[in-house]
């Protein structure tokens, strides 16, 4: 009986892991291909291809608000079945685009598609689960997660050297009707018909008033914004930085593979950590680690030269070593004391986070063209004012 008990918890957290990777693959898949399929929609900057991976995370911003009370109200499983019929619509208008615009709208519908089992993939952990068990739930279904963006590049480069760009998105497809499938057939709804709301905007509004009240959500939400756009920011540019500027067109797949284990390290540690030290004192040493790592990049390369490769790696694996510790407990703590409003809560949270991590990416990447340093100084800034708003929270409370 126990077997079979921890059999079914590690397919669980597999389960959950994989809703939430489809998104991954969809974003970091593309990577390799940007300036290819830039040139096939006829970007007239390189800077505008990062809209191809911003603008995705626009749409997982957006899906959450109608997602997440419509699961509150519907229940778990039929959410997800819609999400995945949008994301396989959306997959075929990127495929056919020739523009930059219908190429946006694309990856825009993709992202609210795939919010969908992201999104819902949080709610069900959150039905089972809370406080620091939850985020010991969401570190091992993060760090199953993690491993997508490990080989995701390296698949898109292989796609793209055997067939054409277009395949990268027909794979992304196939993959997510399989994960779909395994979903129907070995996940039980976690929403008992009792426990579920009508779907109205009045619940959407009194659900939004409730969760503003609550210091500790808004507060961990925003610091989440910060840091994850500034994640962003690396995301969107990697391509440029290592292709372009670093001149390392082969070897990309491999670096962004090994920077994506620096923080599935840390977040596979956090799931043993975060039941010894607690969430709060975690987000607290990793912050003040993310920003010590930016002042001291800034510090030493303020004159905006590129270091030696090798440099440049520690520097990211550090920052991304700490990122990873903040990502799930982040996301535990602003959602702990809105667990009974779970779905709407999530949509909440994940839009407000989402939005102002794409609006500071959008941003700092139009100045990452020549040189890494304005990716630090995003990480300078975003970590300053995360830590103000811990202090804050910390105070108030």
């Amino acid at each position: 009986m126990k077997n079979k008990t921890k059999n079914s918890q590690l397919e669980f957290v597999a389960l959950m892991a994989a809703l939430m990777s489809v998104v991954a693959l969809a974003i970091d898949a593309v990577l390799p291909a940007l300036d290819i399929i830039g040139i096939a929609i006829d970007t007239e900057n390189v800077v505008d291809n990062q809209l191809l991976i911003t603008m995705m995370f626009l749409g997982l911003g957006i899906g959450p608000l109608f997602f997440g009370p419509i699961s509150d109200a519907t229940g778990r499983k039929p959410v997800v079945y819609a999400g995945f019929g949008l994301f396989l619509v959306a997959s075929l208008i990127c495929v056919s685009a020739e523009s930059l615009t219908i190429m946006i709208i694309g990856r825009v519908l993709q992202g609210i598609g795939l919010s969908a089992p992201r999104t819902i993939a949080i709610a069900i952990i959150r039905d089972l689960f809370s406080g620091d068990y939850m985020a010991r739930i969401m570190s091992f279904v993060t760090v199953v997660f993690i491993l997508v963006p490990v080989i995701a590049p390296a698949l898109g480069q292989l796609i793209l050297d055997t067939y054409n760009w277009q395949g990268i998105f027909y794979v992304q497809v196939l993959i997510s009707l399989v994960v779909m499938l395994w979903f129907w057939k070995r996940q039980p709804e976690t929403l008992p018909t009792e426990k579920r709301v009508r779907f109205s905007i009045q619940v959407f509004k009194t659900g939004f008033q409730e969760v503003i009240r609550y210091k500790t959500t808004m507060g961990y939400t925003i610091i989440s914004g910060f840091v994850v756009g500034s994640f962003f920011v690396y995301l969107s540019a990697s391509q440029q930085i290592f292709q372009l500027q670093y001149g390392l067109e082969d070897a990309f797949p491999l670096i962004f593979a090994g920077l994506s284990i620096a923080i599935g390290s840390a977040i596979f540690l956090n799931g043993t950590l975060v039941l010894k030290y607690g969430m709060e004192k975690i987000i607290t040493t990793s912050l003040f680690g993310f920003f010590g790592v930016s002042v001291l990049y800034v510090v030493l390369f303020m004159n905006g030269s590129n270091p030696p490769l090798f440099l440049l790696l520690i520097f990211f694996s550090l920052q991304f070593f700490s990122i990873g510790f903040l990502f799930g407990n982040l996301r535990a703590l602003a959602m702990q004391p809105v667990g009974h409003i779970a779905g709407i809560a999530a949509a909440i949270t994940g839009f407000i986070s989402t939005l102002l991590a794409v609006v500071l990416s959008v941003f700092i990447g139009r100045f990452v063209s020549n040189s890494v340093l304005p990716v630090f100084i995003g990480f300078l800034v975003c970590s300053t004012f995360s830590i103000g708003i811990l202090i804050y929270v910390k105070r108030s409370r």
